[in-house]
């Protein structure tokens, strides 16, 4: 089973990582940027046939290490 979990920081939390990748791609030249937000993915491999427990799991692990959930949301999608 393949879990993709996905990071992201909660609105209103500034993100200079963002406004730097921002600039850049306006002095690339792109066309019609109005803001960027980054954030992390983590494509993790799980043993087992459960979605609901390995769901379960990816939660703790976002939320004691994955994530820092004072400033950061996060996203479980579980696939087979």
């Amino acid at each position: 089973m393949k879990a993709r979990v996905t990071v992201t920081l909660k609105t209103g939390i500034l993100d200079p990582q963002g406004k730097a990748i921002e600039g850049a791609l306006k002095s690339l030249g792109v066309a019609g940027i109005a803001s960027v937000r980054q954030g992390k993915v983590f494509d993790i491999e799980l043993a087992g046939a459960d979605p609901a427990q390995a769901e379960a799991a990816l939660k703790d692990a976002a939320d004691r290490l994955l994530a820092n959930t004072v400033i950061e949301n996060y996203n479980i999608e579980v696939r087979r």
